[in-house]
């Protein structure tokens, strides 16, 4: 058995840089057509040079200038920004004539290389006031690094309502949503909020994570949580809510990175984010293609990760098309130094390489 799809978009990728940029690039273009690339990289994103010359690099790892193609398919990354205090609102216009589609806000703190993140929202407005004048995302990490790790989440919420409101055409993504507060609070936001949703939230709690073992591969800023904010997350995303899209936040750390005292935060789901979403829309009874859902906007899988980011950020509709077959295959242990999710797991679900 298999499905063919219109090609996925992941809307919240980490590629690396250096030794990792490659192999990460390649395993991530073997499932989507485009991506969009976080800014999070030493030194970080913020001129449109630097904007230019990641993109030059990434695409460099395909071999072919402009958009790539290879045999992995057509490759396109949608480009983004740091905000942080330093950027000269003049420089934004800049910024999106270089091709960034948003720019991305990451507190103090909270995550990987975030340590010029935002302490207080207040010196970061004059740059996101000139975003809503370019027509460009925010795209927010929301967490509260003071927080309870559990509540990091839901006390950004005000933060977040307060831009949305001081910004009226201003459309805003909370990325890799993880908590049912954060649910009800999409519910009564305009339509230009929305959230990416990540294949490793829909599956684990934080039992996953400490409940047993220790499991540093499982660690992730939003740390998973409680059985409640998953299936609150699972019913939106099955339900087809049009403001929930795909992003996966496959975040690589090399395996010495993660299994020590200090292990780092992120999941690398590149190799295997199709797949398990295949198997959770199935297993619930949820169709795969578009095709298969009925007239209008029934939920599919398909819509998740093909349509419904895009529409968001105002794009064309991806080209060519993906197939997944009924296969069983094992999850390498390890993948360039890098230990994949569900490491040493068989899926029954693999992704066709393209011909």
């Amino acid at each position: 058995m298999e499905y063919t799809i219109r090609r996925p978009d992941d809307f919240h990728v980490h590629l690396r840089q250096d030794a990792l940029l490659g192999p990460v690039v390649r395993e991530t273009a073997r499932s989507f057509g485009r991506v969009l690339v976080m800014p999070n990289t030493v030194p970080p994103i913020t001129t449109a040079a630097q904007l230019c010359d990641y993109r030059r690099a990434i695409l460099a790892e395909l071999g072919a200038p402009g958009r790539a193609v290879s045999a992995t398919g057509s490759f396109e990354p949608l480009m983004t920004f740091k905000v942080v205090q330093d950027i000269d609102p003049r420089s934004v216009p800049d910024l999106a004539a270089a091709g960034a589609v948003g720019g991305k806000l990451y507190p103090h703190g909270v995550t990987t290389n975030s340590s010029d993140g935002a302490r207080t929202i207040d010196p970061l407005l004059p740059v996101i006031e000139a975003m809503e004048a370019a027509d460009l995302v925010l795209e927010i990490h929301a967490e509260s690094p003071d927080a309870f790790c559990l509540d990091r989440e839901a006390s950004y919420l005000p933060v977040i309502e307060s831009l949305v409101f001081r910004y009226p055409r201003l459309r805003v993504v909370i990325e890799h949503v993880s908590s049912a507060e954060t649910v009800a609070f999409l519910s009564d936001m305009p339509a230009r909020v929305g959230a990416t949703v990540t294949v490793h939230h829909l599956l684990l709690t934080l039992d996953d994570v400490i409940g047993g073992e220790l499991r540093p591969h499982h660690f992730c800023k939003p740390i998973a949580k409680r059985p409640e904010d998953r299936d609150a997350l699972i019913d939106r995303v099955l339900a087809g809510d049009p403001r929930y899209f795909f992003g996966s936040d496959s975040a690589p750390h090399l395996r010495g990175d993660k299994e020590s005292d200090c292990g780092c935060a992120g999941i690398y789901t590149a190799p295997v984010a199709i797949p398990l979403l295949v198997d959770l829309f199935e297993r619930h009874g949820v169709p795969i293609r578009e095709s298969d859902a009925g007239t209008g906007d029934g939920p599919s899988m398909e819509r998740f990760v093909s349509r419904l980011g895009a529409e968001f950020y105002r794009l064309a509709p991806s080209t060519g098309s993906l197939t997944v077959e009924r296969v069983a295959w094992t999850v390498p242990s390890v993948c360039e130094g890098v230990v994949p999710f569900h490491a040493g797991h068989d899926l029954a679900w693999a992704v066709r390489d393209p011909i």
